[in-house]
């Protein structure tokens, strides 16, 4: 039987093992930093699993990648983090931060599921999620224990099964707006939790950033998690609904270098990036006018963020390049 791993890569395939590492090198300084820090003894074997977790992936990554030839990417090592540096963020905060990196693993996952054809690409993939689904289920287990876990809104349950009659189920800005439904309602939830998170995050990063650019677009993006928080919140509270609020001051005083402006400017713009997604997944199951047109106007706005800190990493010779098609404009006119 021929051997399938022979198999030339695909661009879609080498694009989610090049992400994939990238995401890994920075989960593994960031939990050895976590690691470090963590005072409450039921975090700290979650965040031992999870640096674990990443370091075997990279160790898979970097075997496919030498038997392709493929370069491997430099990513993030431990030049980029100071693990003896103080305390920035508290024990909750790390809690919360490795729920929210259970779902990028999952979306990531599937994402590469869907476009891989090689089996041990597969394979992999098939890993990641079940990781992402096993990472979620201890955060979520141990934050429901400790009473932080912020559940979504509840709503009655339906009496019958209805069908929509009118187009009024549709309007949103003039006359009665319908109540909004338990699809929309979950992304107005998920939408504000995944910024308070991100809130929390570039508040820590601005304190330590050492770059005056990058001190300022954390800054900036602070300012536009909490806009958008204050939309998605209002949206529940009008429909008399509760919306999550943060927990409390996530991000200690100190203000040492932790982390390299490098790692935290990709982290940053990648997990930005992401919510570009969550936004046109929101704006797919939103059908009231008025929620659909508040996220088409907040994705144009999300992806400039992401471009501003594009040029920032550019600028900063700090951008890796994924892998590229040839360019046979160039070959030509050599």
């Amino acid at each position: 039987m021929d051997d399938k791993t022979n198999i030339p890569l695909t661009a879609a395939e080498m694009s989610g093992l090049w992400t994939q590492y990238m995401g890994d090198t920075i989960v593994v300084c960031m939990n050895s930093y976590f690691l470090e820090k963590v005072e409450d003894e039921e975090i700290r074997p979650i965040i031992e699993w999870t640096l674990d977790t990443a370091k075997e992936n990279i160790s898979i990554m970097q075997e496919l990648f030498q038997k392709e030839n493929f370069p491997i990417p430099i990513g993030f090592t431990e030049q980029d983090v100071n693990t003896k540096a103080p305390r920035l963020f508290t024990d909750t905060f790390f809690l919360k931060h490795l729920s929210q990196l259970a779902v990028f693993a999952m979306t990531s996952s599937c994402g590469g599921l869907t476009v891989a054809t090689r089996p041990d690409v597969v394979a992999f993939h098939k890993r990641i999620l079940n990781k992402g689904v096993e990472l979620q289920d201890r955060t979520r287990d141990l934050m429901l224990k400790q009473g932080i876990y912020v559940k979504p809104p509840s709503i009655p349950i339906p009496e019958r099964i209805d069908f929509v009659e009118k187009q009024h189920y549709l309007t949103g800005f003039f006359g009665k707006k319908r109540s909004i439904n338990s699809l929309e309602i979950t992304h107005l939830y998920l939408n504000t939790l995944i910024n308070i998170i991100g809130k929390e995050l570039v508040t820590g990063f601005a304190q330590t950033a050492q770059n005056e650019d990058v001190k300022q677009y954390f800054l900036r993006g602070k300012e536009l998690a909490q806009k958008y928080i204050d939309i998605f919140s209002n949206f529940l509270t009008k429909e008399d609904l509760p919306a999550p609020v943060s927990s409390g001051s996530a991000v200690l005083n100190t203000t040492a270098s932790i982390f390299s402006d490098k790692l935290m400017m990709f982290h940053v713009t990648a997990m930005v990036a992401a919510g570009i997604g969550y936004y046109g997944t929101a704006l797919a199951a939103s059908p009231r006018r008025d929620l659909g047109l508040k996220y088409i106007s907040l994705i144009p706005e999300v992806a400039l963020y992401v471009e501003d800190g594009a040029n920032i990493m550019i600028k900063q010779g700090w951008m890796e390049e994924p892998p590229q098609a040839v360019d046979r404009d160039k070959l030509i006119q050599q």
